[in-house]
């Protein structure tokens, strides 16, 4: 009996390397488009589930054979939300809110089998060192910060900003990979 095949519901880079490292390769990349905008009163943990469960499903109905795996990550400061800044400016600001602070990162995985989703959120905490203003230009002027929730990326040069993490380095990568693997293998997929 061969396995279904898999789809990723993201577009995301980032987590293609990430699945690649346990090697799982996707047979299908298919980025889900969902209204991304926070519910009223909903938690950043509550938001990561939502989208990642949210995009599965919308993949999903369109591919009822398949496996589709989705997820989402949210960067809060408290209950206040960083998402993907829209300029520099917004990511300066977004970088001196998080300079020498404690901040969370929610990401949120979902699996859809079928009929049946099933998801986790990894909860990782991430303390920034407190950061100089040429320090925040260069990083703004690297790039770096454009499509990444929170205005950072972990995996580049903002790694030098981390003083101490308690959780799941590839979670704020983008893909919680111990459970992303458990969720598929749950599913009945397996590499």
């Amino acid at each position: 009996m061969s396995r279904p095949e898999l789809v990723l519901a993201s577009a995301s880079p980032r987590r293609i390397e990430l699945l690649a490292l346990v090697g799982i390769t996707p047979d299908r990349v298919d980025p889900a488009e969902i209204d991304e905008t926070p519910l009223k009163d909903e938690t950043p943990s509550r938001l990561a589930a939502r989208l990642a469960v949210s995009k599965a499903e919308a993949i999903a109905a369109g591919a009822p054979d398949a496996v589709v795996l989705a997820a989402d990550t949210v960067v809060a400061v408290g209950r206040r939300l960083l998402e993907k800044p829209a300029d520099e400016a917004e990511a300066v600001r977004f970088l001196k809110l998080l300079s020498g602070r404690n901040h969370r990162v929610f990401t949120g995985v979902a699996v859809t089998a079928g009929v049946r989703t099933t998801h986790r959120v990894v909860d990782t905490r991430v303390s920034f060192k407190v950061l100089s203003d040429p320090e925040i230009a260069a990083y703004v002027a690297s790039g770096e910060w454009r499509g990444k929730a929170g205005g950072y990326g972990i995996q580049g040069r903002a790694g030098a900003f981390v003083t101490r993490l308690v959780g799941s380095f590839p979670a704020v990568m983008g893909l919680p990979l111990f459970e992303t693997v458990n969720l598929l293998n749950g599913a009945g997929w397996r590499p």
